[in-house]
């Protein structure tokens, strides 16, 4: 099992930028990786998906703004945010989408 360690969230003025990491407990080389949100009073959502070869997948709404990435030799996933928008407000958390273990997650304030 493999847990990730997620970190790089904070406030933002709607249109600033982001990026997040998730520094995982083992190895990732072999994994896909998963970003997902939760919004107050939301469902957990599939943010973004990054193959073991580095394609990556994004849900609509932030297809264009977002960019996902992975430094294998580190261990590392991240999350570029750009042009945020108050509704990417939410709890972000990286997670490997065959396994059962979250983190504790990065909070994301989109404010003026």
């Amino acid at each position: 099992q493999v847990q990730f360690v997620e970190s790089g969230g904070g406030l933002v003025q709607p249109g600033g930028s982001l990026r997040l990491s998730c520094a995982a407990s083992g190895s990732i080389s072999s994994l896909a990786v998963a970003w997902y949100r939760q919004a107050p009073g939301k469902q957990r959502e599939l943010v973004a998906l990054i193959t073991t070869g580095g394609h990556a997948n994004y849900t609509s709404s932030v297809k264009g703004r977002f960019t996902t990435s992975r430094d294998n030799t580190e261990n590392t996933v991240y999350l570029q945010m750009n042009s945020l928008k108050p509704e990417d407000t939410a709890i972000y958390y990286c997670k490997v989408p065959s396994m059962n273990l979250w983190g504790q997650g990065t909070q994301v304030t989109v404010s003026s």
